[in-house]
């Protein structure tokens, strides 16, 4: 039990380095203006991107409180699932079963390891375009620009960094493909953390019936219950 325990250690400890090396690299070799740059043909590429809210850049509100709520969200579900890991550690669970519950484990971490520490590590340019944020009651003067509202910085408060992006669209002969419009597959700017997240999740989805196998019924044979039948009926 203490192999698969060190196993699963060792993976969430190798995708947590990895997520804040890519985006600490990022951060540190790209700017926000730079255009992307292909690393598999045209399909795969790296772009400098920090969003506000959840997974694959969706937002959470504008008030100081939602974003909050969505940094204590990600504690919570954290220290929920190592204790829903140390749990069905000690029940036996299959090892696979145990890494994908880690790869869902170390994806929330490493993101809120940049909600945590980013803005106080880097430095923090109101008048870039990730960090507006309309509502927020924050005014921040960008000079000859304007003023913009902005987000909320501190400890639980920092953007998240994203750099991946599958650049492949529909085809055109597709039903909802817009002419004029976006028609990516899949548009969303991810992070290492995301990726583990979703592998984590779908291993789990798909291969459910693996790791929660069904315990079968014993039934008695046909033999045995008559002979139980006839020896009521002799005593009766």
């Amino acid at each position: 039990m203490k192999k698969q325990l060190y196993i699963v250690i060792i993976a969430v400890c190798c995708i947590l380095l990895i997520d804040q090396i890519t985006k600490i690299w990022i951060k540190t070799s790209f700017n926000y203006y730079d255009p992307p740059v292909n690393v598999f043909g045209s399909w795969f590429r790296l772009l400098y991107i920090e969003n506000q809210g959840m997974a694959f850049g969706t937002t959470f509100g504008a008030s100081i409180w939602a974003k909050l709520g969505l940094s204590i969200f990600r504690i919570a579900a954290s220290f929920a699932i190592a204790y829903y890991f140390i749990k069905q550690w000690r029940k036996g669970a299959k090892t696979e079963f145990l890494l994908a519950i880690g790869l869902v484990f170390a994806g929330a971490t490493g993101n809120l390891i940049d909600s945590m520490f980013y803005d106080f590590i880097f430095d923090y340019d109101p008048c870039i375009g990730f960090n507006h944020l309309e509502g927020s009651g924050i005014w921040s003067d960008c000079g000859i620009v304007g003023k913009y509202e902005t987000r909320h910085t501190g400890f639980l408060l920092g953007n998240v960094v994203d750099m991946f992006q599958f650049n492949v669209e529909w085809p055109s002969w597709v039903p909802w493909y817009d002419q004029n419009g976006d028609n990516q597959i899949f548009p969303a700017i991810w992070n290492v953390a995301d990726a583990a997240i979703s592998v984590g999740v779908v291993m789990i989805i798909l291969r459910q019936r693996k790791y929660f196998p069904k315990e079968k019924k014993v039934t008695a044979p046909a033999s045995t219950v008559s002979a139980e039948e006839n020896t009521i009926r002799t005593e009766e």
